[in-house]
């Protein structure tokens, strides 16, 4: 059995992977989960705002490991910085084909078996677009109407657009204006259930499989 680490870019995720992550691990078998934080300067962590700080983590916690572990990254497409291999990146027209050529480059400039980078399409709030009940728990019906309106357009949650505009978070502001991602992200998330996402968000499932695989195979 390996120990998971999950390096992740804000306290949103990281309360997300303890809360609803975690406990859904345990039950595949997973025991040992713990979120890390990207420490962007000496003393302060979170944000990915650069790629040299997500380097300089992984293989911090890398080397300081042994070899049972799995490490991974839950970090967003929109808005992320250049990577390895941008120009290759920026050539391709596929917000698909764009984030797994982002997870290959990175994978590529690690190198190292016990890493499985993970990029989210487009960004944590699309995950929250998977089902309307949690909003239902803490907004008024209208903004509850407006929320299911988005997730009847769309099969899956994932593919809401990452333009600046139309991103999922910038919908969520357009509705609920005083939405704040720390403060409701994980209480959605919660009230919506892993399930649900899971059911709702196919790269995040695949993402979530790989890791319970690779953490119980010997």
């Amino acid at each position: 059995m390996k120990r998971l680490f999950i390096l992740v870019e804000g306290q949103t995720e990281e309360s997300f992977v303890r809360e609803l992550m975690t406990p859904y691990f345990m039950q595949k078998g997973v025991y040992d989960v713990r979120p890390v934080l990207i420490q962007t300067s000496k003393g302060h962590k979170g944000g990915f705002v650069n790629y040299e700080h997500l380097k300089n983590d992984l293989l911090r916690l890398l080397k300081s490991q042994g070899q049972d572990v799995i490490v991974t990254t839950f970090v967003d497409f929109f808005r992320c910085p250049d990577l390895p291999n941008q120009k290759k990146i920026d050539a391709l027209s596929s917000h698909i084909n764009k984030v797994e050529e982002m997870e290959r480059s990175i994978a590529e400039d690690i190198n190292d078996w016990r890493f499985i980078p993970y990029i989210q399409l487009h960004e944590f709030e699309a995950l929250l677009f998977s089902a309307v009940n949690g909003f239902e728990m803490y907004f008024e019906d209208e903004t509850s109407k407006k929320i299911q309106e988005i997730i009847d357009s769309y099969d899956n949650p994932e593919e809401i657009n990452n333009a600046p505009e139309t991103a999922p978070s910038k919908r969520l502001l357009r509705i609920i204006p005083d939405y704040d991602k720390v403060i409701y992200g994980t209480i959605i998330a919660l009230e919506i259930g892993l399930p649900k996402i899971l059911n709702r968000c196919p790269r995040f499932r695949a993402w979530t499989d790989s890791l319970i695989q690779r953490c119980i195979e010997r």
